[in-house]
């Protein structure tokens, strides 16, 4: 199961689960409409409390990745509260609207992609993965979800790469790396 309410997240956790061999089933498919509070203070916290929850409630194994973009000028924010940093649909555009003005070598940013997978015997894995990269001048590309359009690495914003381009470089696809790994 793939703990996640999110269709962009469900989409790209299915591609690379479903690349190293798994079936995935998402909560919608099985009648779940859980959402955790995710009252961690870190993405490792927050990715097993939803695995858990998520576990709990199916019985069946579950992934769960919690992630987000920190901002080198913002402190390090949005961090752990990249999914609530501004309303819906408003997110990207918030941390333009707070760089604005900011030097494109004060615009340092990466990506941290937690990953906790939970079986229903208890048994944990839990992996990490970080990418790093600036942030755009201004929304770039259609590919992708959530910051990707304005998080630049050689050039480009995850936005304007394929998935495979993505995946091979992203934070979320170093975490099912170290992932695959440990579950093998």
């Amino acid at each position: 199961l793939a703990a996640t309410n999110n269709a962009g997240k469900l989409k790209e956790l299915r591609r690379i689960l479903e690349r190293m061999g798994h079936t995935v089933v998402s909560p919608k498919e099985l009648g779940l409409t859980l959402d955790p509070d995710e009252t961690g203070t870190t993405f490792a916290e927050n990715a097993r409390i939803k695995a858990e929850a998520f576990c709990q409630a199916s019985g069946l194994p579950t992934v769960a990745d919690d992630s987000g973009l920190c901002v080198d000028y913002l402190d390090g924010a949005p961090g752990i509260y990249s999914a609530r940093f501004a309303q819906p649909g408003k997110r990207r555009l918030t941390v333009l609207e707070k760089l604005q003005g900011v030097p494109a070598e004060q615009r340092g940013a990466h990506f941290v992609s937690a990953v906790c997978c939970v079986f229903p015997n208890g048994d944990k894995i839990e992996a990490e993965g970080k990418c790093f990269g600036t942030i755009a001048f201004d929304s770039r590309g259609e590919n992708g979800f959530g910051y990707d359009s304005i998080f630049v690495q050689d050039g480009r914003t995850f936005g304007e790469m394929t998935d495979e381009e993505k995946d091979a470089r992203s934070h979320r696809g170093k975490a099912f790396a170290e992932f695959e790994e440990k579950l093998r």
